[in-house]
Parts: structure tokens; sequence; C-alpha cells
């Protein structure tokens, strides 16, 4: 549920902060004095296309923040902790900011987020249905998902088992089409990554060897080096053509020793004159040691340098470290297990995709008959819905088309679209493309209603839906859009008194120029000024004190 939204420097709202009750909200007002800005405002929030033209005259950018009560959802709270977005306290606040430089900053809970990734986690929150823009209903591709939806567990785990088989089916289809394809391709494929992966395997690479081969090779390479410098530390400390160090450091520590008594202040020269022997006593012993256990060995140097050209050679052909190389033998592997798999001919593949076209018929064919059930009871649904709506003369129906035997999509062997007839006599057709935007905002509604307690969507909002209506059809639009909003929370901008007066709460939107810049205001209102707006909104300018008591009345009717 949306519980608050913040908006700056978006077109003509200079600030505003406006919080949302449950159930129903309606937002009334003249045309043009912002109520579609601030829906323009929610959809920014939960992935909307955002632009620079979108940014209030004089300022370099706009903001808009939304506080939103978590759905009670497993799947999605799992997305959430998927993305590293923390809602421990069943709270998500999204932010987002559109600079004139183009740059667009969003984050959910602090945590930075790209547009993909908002509408991602905004579908779920917020469901906006406007007047010419009815979404589901005008894309027939979502016609199938929608009456899945409708249709339940049933359909859902039948839907579940022909995409794992579908799968299948797909990755097998395509190995039998590439390798019937080319068939002289996929053997020299195949011969290349036999020869590739032995190659590879024989060299029997280590993670850190190249290293250690360099470092041993360079120690034989500067043997002498080495040794000279060894003998050199050992000479100097402890003997030679001069007198040893470590000798004139311990005569030159005695003489130390000596004066300690005349004050006691040259004790700690003695004591680091004394560590100062000991330290050079241990180099002299551990070069000592390192020359003791030096030696070259010339067979040693040629199986290293063997070694580590073949390992440059496999860097050059494969990658350009020993891990890429790695990697690549690991993936040329796999994929040549795979190849190998399906090497034996390809009437065998062909009689492994016989086989498991069958059986993705068969359950095609299950999922399609339960959709077929499910679609009945939708029509019959439908047409209550609609009868209420007054278009009891319509016909509603999900049309399933032919489809050619083993034509498999993802979502099964049906191809399904919404049809209607709107009127007796005339032609039943797809709804997209012969309802009128009115009948389109009816038959959404009734869909609406019917989906109110299964929908996943916290926030439903209607944007001018009841355009171009009036009289009862106007009512039962009402009825209809307060029956949604006792499961969700449902937002409508509306310019029917009918609509506005089952709403719990009411916002009024205004305009007005300050200082040459038009502002846009809101007004949260009580029950008087209520009856004042939707007295407005019956009569226009001119309000009487009858009505005033039309308005009462209707306000008291829809709250009884």
């Amino acid at each position: 549920m949306l519980q608050e939204i913040t908006i700056d420097n978006l077109a003509i709202i200079d600030h505003l902060t406006l919080a949302f009750g449950e159930n129903m909200t309606v937002l009334t007002g003249e045309t043009g004095a912002g109520k579609s800005i601030i829906i323009d405002a929610v959809g920014l929030l939960v992935g909307g296309r955002g632009s620079q033209e979108l940014i209030r005259k004089g300022a370099d950018k706009l903001e808009v923040q939304g506080q939103f009560s978590l759905p009670d959802d497993t799947a999605y709270l799992e997305l959430l902790d998927e993305l590293g977005i923390d809602h421990s306290d069943n709270t998500l606040i999204i932010s987002r900011e559109i600079h004139r430089n183009g740059r667009n900053t969003i984050r959910a809970n602090g945590t930075l987020i790209n547009t993909t990734l908002l509408r991602k986690i905004g579908a779920p929150l917020v469901d906006i249905q406007g007047q010419n823009d009815t979404q589901q209903l005008l894309q027939p591709e979502q016609h199938l998902p929608m009456l899945d939806h409708f249709a339940g567990a049933k359909v859902a785990s039948l839907l579940q088992k022909y995409q794992e088989l579908y799968n299948q089916y797909r990755k097998l289809k395509q190995t039998l089409d590439k390798k019937q394809a080319n068939e002289q391709q996929w053997a020299q494929r195949l011969d290349m990554l036999r020869y590739q992966v032995k190659e590879i395997g024989d060299a029997d690479l280590k993670s850190n060897e190249e290293e250690a081969l360099i470092s041993e090779r360079d120690r034989l390479e500067n043997f002498q080096q080495i040794q000279h410098t060894l003998q050199l530390v050992g000479a100097t400390l402890n003997g030679g053509e001069n007198t040893p160090v470590l000798d004139q450091l311990a005569n030159v520590m005695n003489s130390v020793n000596e004066i300690v008594q005349f004050d006691d202040s040259y004790a700690d020269l003695g004591k680091e004159l004394e560590d100062a022997y000991y330290s050079l006593q241990d180099v002299a012993n551990l070069a000592s040691h390192e020359l003791d256990g030096l030696e070259f060995d010339d067979e040693r140097l040629s199986e290293i340098n063997t070694r580590l050209d073949l390992i440059n050679d496999l860097e050059h052909k494969y990658g350009d470290t020993v891990a890429d190389v790695l990697s690549y033998y690991s993936k040329i592997s796999n994929e040549l297990a795979e190849m190998e798999g399906t090497v034996d001919s390809s009437d065998d593949l062909a009689k492994q995709l016989d086989s498991i076209t069958e059986r993705l018929t068969t359950i095609g064919e299950q999922l399609s008959s339960q959709r077929k059930h499910a679609a009945q009871d939708l029509e019959k649904r439908v047409h209550k819905e609609l009868a209420a709506l007054y278009m009891d003369k319509a016909v509603f129906k999900v049309h399933f088309a032919k489809v050619p035997v083993h034509t498999f999509t993802p979502m099964g062997i049906d191809d399904v679209e919404f049809y209607i007839q709107t009127n007796p006599g005339e032609r039943m057709g797809a709804l997209a493309k012969i309802a009128s935007g009115g009948e389109l905002s009816r038959v959404m509604l009734a869909l609406k209603t019917i989906f109110a307690t299964k929908t996943d969507v916290t926030s439903i909002i209607f944007d001018e839906v009841d355009t171009g209506v009036s009289g009862r059809v106007a009512q039962s639009i009402a009825d209809k859009i307060k029956v949604i909003a006792d499961h969700s929370q449902v937002l409508c901008i509306t310019h029917l008194p009918q609509v506005a007066a089952v709403a719990q709460h009411q916002f009024l939107i205004k305009k007005a120029v300050h200082d040459n810049r038009t502002t846009t205001t809101v007004t949260n209102l009580n029950h008087d000024e209520r009856v004042n707006e939707l007295s407005r909104m019956l009569a226009g300018e001119k309000i009487t004190k009858l009505t005033k008591e039309h308005a009462s009345e209707l306000l008291k009717m829809a709250h009884e």
C-alpha cells in the first residue's frame, strides 16, 4: 500500500506531500489542475519512463519519494533479499531523482538500483489504469496470463510441468536443427573440441604453477650472483682479508661494557650493541645455511623452461593466464560432453524429439482443457459484472484460436484473446479492436472486480477510467471501484460525483498563480468540504441548496 508520497519540482508541482489511507481515495478538481501529475509521480516510483521535460522550469532536478507498506508475499520479499534491499520494518521507501543533465538516481531503502530493477519491484506494488491505457486489455499477449491467473492453482501446476518439459524440447530441437543444418561443421567442431580438451587436459595445469616455476627459474639462472652474494655476507661478517665485522663489533661492545661502571646511561648503548651483534650473527648463520643448500641443476632448469614454454603456448591459444585457460577448459569440456551425448546420429535425436513431443502434446492438451473450463467460468462472471455495468446485451468470450499441430510456445499450445460483441446483431471481434473507450473501461472494471480477491497488487490507480459515462452507468462504475477498494488500496482520479462519493478519502487538487508561476495545491477534504466539492461536480460553479442536499445524500448513501 502507498502510504505517503513527496513530490518536488515535477511539472507545475513545486513541493507536495500526501499521505494516503486504506481503501479508496479520490483526487478531484478542475481539468489541468495537476491530478494526473500526481499519478505520473507514482508511476515514476514504480519504473515509469522519466524525462527531463518533466522537471519544473527553473529547477535542476525533480525528485519523488514514496513510502510503501510491503505485500504479504514470500516471493516478493525473497526478491528484495536477492537485491540486497533491507525490509526488516516491512516498509519500502523508494526515491527517484531526474536531473537536467540526464542523470537518473534511484534508491530503494537506501540501496541504489536501476530502472529495470525498479520496474521489477514496482510492478507488484502499483497497477495504474488510465483512461487511454487499459494495459492488459489492449495487449492480446496478456490475455492468456490473465486467464491463467483466474484459473488458479490447477492450471499453474500444469503450466509448470509443461514449461519444464518445453525447455527440454526446445534444447533438444535446437541441437537437432543445428546438427542437421551443417553436419560437416558439427563434425569439425567436435574434432576441434576433442583436440583442445586433450591438449589442455594432458598439460595438467595447476592454478599457481606458473608463478612458482618462474621464481625457481630465476634462482637457477642467477645462481652465480646468488652464490657470490651469500659468500660475501659470510666473509664480511665472519672472516676474510679484513678483520671480520662480528669481531670488530665484539671489541666495541666489550669497550662500552667497560665504561658502564662510570655512567649507567651507557648501559643502553651496550644493550643496543649486544642486540646488533647477535642479529648480525643470525644473519651470518642464515647466509651460511642458504649457501650450504645452494645447488645448481642444469637439467632442472631445462625442465622448467620446457614447462613454461608449454604454459605460454596454451596461454597464447586459450587465455591470458593459467586461470583463463582452465576456465576455457571447463567450458569446452561441458560443450564436448553435450555434443558427444548426442553424437550417435540424427535419427536417434529425432526419436528422442518425437518422444518428448508426444509427452509435451499430452500435457499441453491437459493444460488447454483446464483453461477452457476456466474460460467458461470467466465468461459467466464477466457477463454478470457487465450486466451490473449496464452492458447486459454484450457478449464476452475467451477466444481460443486454432494452432497447428505440434506448435508449442513457452505458455502452452493455446492462442488466447478476449473477444466481445457489444450489441446484438454486431459481429464478435477482438476486444482491443471493437470496444470503445467507455466499453473498455467497463470490461476492465468487470475483470478487476472479479480479480479483486486474487490480485497480488497492493495499490490500484484509476486515472479517469470513468470518462464518457454518466447517470446509472456512473453509479455502477462507482460500485465496482468500491468493491475493488475493499480488497486493495485504490487511488482514483474522477470527474464523476457518484465515484467520488463512495471513497473514504478525498483530495481536492487546485492550481494557483503566484509571482507569475503556476503551482498545484492539494487539500484533504473534511465532510463539509466534500459536500461543497461534490456540489461543484454536480452543478458546476452555481451551487444551490438543492445541489448541496443532493451531494449530502450521495455521501450518505455511499457510506450506508
